[in-house]
């Protein structure tokens, strides 16, 4: 470890070199690797000069104990041993985990997208539920949050809904969100009070930029039409819908809500963008066999995740085996609990990992 943490270091001074290179400066590509890995290791640096700092000083600090005679003097230094070997072992512990392969998508923004599942109507009613409890949460971490496409029933619940969620870090707190979302209650539209199962679909992708995906124009079928559905007074009476398809994949992605088709061309781009770079992602991933298929789960969006059990107040997630007896709070956005503990567990298993390879 000691090894790898001194080439770091190296590989931090390189990179400040590098970034100040006027030839650097003029790529834009080049300059934002660079940056996004000096990023990625220059809390790393920090922590170890700093762990450096704690060694030294626990050397010195029994060295002072071997020459000691005072009883009162030697106690206070054996003090003073025992904090820095816990300081040393929080550090270390700290480093084993920054040391762990970063995904390198963990900073980005999200396309949030939200489906109804099995149900009907209850299923949309839910998948709305969702979009509010992911809007919640995402507010209380300072994210912006924007709707870029909708697809609304009459109950006030939503068939479909995708999101941009900005904020730094985002990526990283959403991505074990993937997957089926299963409720069990008493649906509003249900007479009899019979509990209902329903689900809907999450996945959670993140936004790729302009730089990460090139798209050949000529691979775009574009089609302009009327929106349909609920809208506003221009909405529904002018072309400004649009549909684009990429023709080699026959992704598809349709969005009406907003009144100009200019911005809603762009909203249904950025969509497209970010589910070419999840699909060159997967296949980069599956070609190299790093896809880490821990107990946390694939992240697939065809796994069921989660079940929230409205009558018991309950909300269980099936990767880690964590049930807590808060659902109304979850469902408010209170989902830092459980974000902690897939954090925890995904890190806990990588750490194992690491270990049995080394």
């Amino acid at each position: 470890m000691l090894s790898k943490l001194e080439s770091i270091l190296e590989k931090e001074e390189e990179l400040q070199r590098k970034l100040s290179d006027p030839e650097v400066l003029s790529d834009p590509r080049l300059f934002r690797d660079l940056s996004r890995q000096f990023a990625e290791i220059s809390e790393i640096a920090s922590l170890y000069r700093e762990y450096r700092k704690t060694l030294q000083e626990l050397r010195d600090a029994k060295e002072m104990l071997l020459g000691e005679d005072d009883d009162e003097m030697r106690e206070l230094i054996k003090e003073d041993i025992g904090r820095l070997e816990r300081k040393k072992e929080e550090e270390e512990k700290r480093l084993k985990l920054l040391l762990l392969p970063r995904d390198p998508n963990d900073e980005k923004n999200i396309i949030l997208e939200i489906r109804a599942g099995a149900g009907g109507e209850e299923a949309s009613l839910f998948a709305a539920d969702l979009f509010r409890m992911y809007s919640m949460f995402a507010e209380k971490r300072g994210f912006r949050i924007e709707v870029l496409s909708s697809h609304q029933t009459g109950l006030g619940g939503l068939k479909e809904v995708v999101a941009l969620i900005s904020g730094k870090g985002a990526y990283s707190l959403f991505k074990y969100e993937s997957g089926v979302h299963r409720v069990q209650r008493i649906p509003e539209t249900e007479a009899g009070g019979r509990i209902h199962t329903s689900t809907a679909t999450v996945a959670v992708l993140p936004e790729a930029e302009e730089i990460d995906v090139e798209i050949n124009p000529d691979d775009l079928k574009i089609e302009v039409m009327r929106a349909s559905g609920p809208g506003g007074q221009s909405v529904n009476t002018t072309d400004s819908a649009v549909r684009i398809t990429h023709v080699p994949t026959g992704i598809s992605v349709h969005c009406q809500d907003e009144k100009s088709q200019h911005k809603n061309r762009a909203k249904a781009m950025k969509i497209l963008r970010a589910r070419l770079y999840e699909l060159e992602r997967k296949k980069q991933m599956e070609e190299r066999s790093q896809m880490r298929r821990s107990q946390v789960g694939t992240g697939d969006r065809s796994e069921r995740i989660r079940t929230y059990n409205f009558p018991q107040n309950r909300v269980t997630d099936h990767r880690i085996g964590l049930t807590l007896y808060t659902l109304e709070n979850v469902m408010d956005g209170d989902l830092d609990e459980i974000v902690e503990a897939l954090i925890t567990h995904y890190q806990t298993e990588a750490l194992k990992e690491a270990g049995e390879k080394s």
